[in-house]
């Protein structure tokens, strides 16, 4: 009988540009999606996390289930991670009125505790170690406060700290860009570097979908939102299914 660590071959994709370009556009989405049915429908953030928390369960069991990693079904479980990360952040932070910096700070917690979790029971938080289903579990769990808190983030930045929808872009960006500098380093360690990375494209991704949707007087491009996202959800699908992803090298 094999054993968990060579059940199945690695289930998340390699961390390429392409990986980056696509988290990107999915966190845009995630964010312009949340909103389109919590505002524009009137679900209100409760029903709206509600929502997508179920879509985020079935994916996920869909995504778990495979013994091999499949590029669709792995970016449909990302979107709905950022879809349910945008308004599970918004009811905290203004349903339950703990505010942007109460959620950010209560997100970092959840999301440093997992890591952790994930670290001491399997030795690694490197994607390349999700290759049993203990390491997805806790991959997965990973994932779901890292979009999360990126949404609180990045609204504490572009609203509460004044810097607006592009201020807070830039500085998303230009951390991420930092990020990207410091992997010249070889000894600075790479699972780190890509949990950063990952993180903060959660608020740049949502500071962009505000950009597309919010109001004039609100500093954004008052576009429609389910025209912004029908148009990122082509851009995520053409990326997905005409571009060639692998699976990233199995580590322990």
């Amino acid at each position: 009988m094999k054993s968990e660590t060579t059940s199945q071959g690695v289930k998340v994709p390699e961390a390429t540009l392409l990986f980056w370009i696509l988290k990107i556009l999915a966190t845009t989405l995630g964010e312009t999606g949340g909103d389109a049915v919590t505002m524009t429908l009137g679900w209100g953030y409760l029903l709206g996390t509600l929502l997508f928390a179920a879509l985020f369960a079935v994916v996920v069991v869909v995504q778990t289930t495979r013994r091999t990693f499949h590029p669709v079904v792995y970016w449909l479980a990302i979107v709905s991670t950022t879809t349910v990360g945008t308004t599970l952040a918004d009811f905290a932070d203004r349903s339950l009125g703990i505010g942007y910096l109460g959620g950010t700070t209560l997100l970092v917690a959840l999301l440093a505790l997992s890591l952790f979790a994930w670290w001491k029971g399997t030795g690694s938080i490197a994607v390349g170690s999700v290759s049993t289903p203990r390491a997805e579990i806790h991959y997965w769990v990973a994932i779901l406060f890292s979009q999360t808190l990126g949404t609180a983030l990045g609204d504490w930045t572009a609203d509460s700290l004044d810097m607006g929808y592009l201020g807070a872009s830039a500085l998303f960006g230009g951390l991420l860009a930092a990020i990207a500098l410091l992997r010249l380093w070889p000894r600075v360690p790479r699972a780190g570097l890509f949990w950063a990375a990952f993180i903060l494209t959660r608020p740049l991704g949502a500071v962009l979908g505000d950009f597309l949707d919010k109001p004039h007087d609100q500093g954004g491009l008052a576009l429609s939102r389910f025209g912004a996202t029908s148009v990122l959800l082509g851009l995520l699908a053409a990326g997905v299914l005409l571009l060639p992803q692998r699976a990233a090298t199995r580590s322990h």
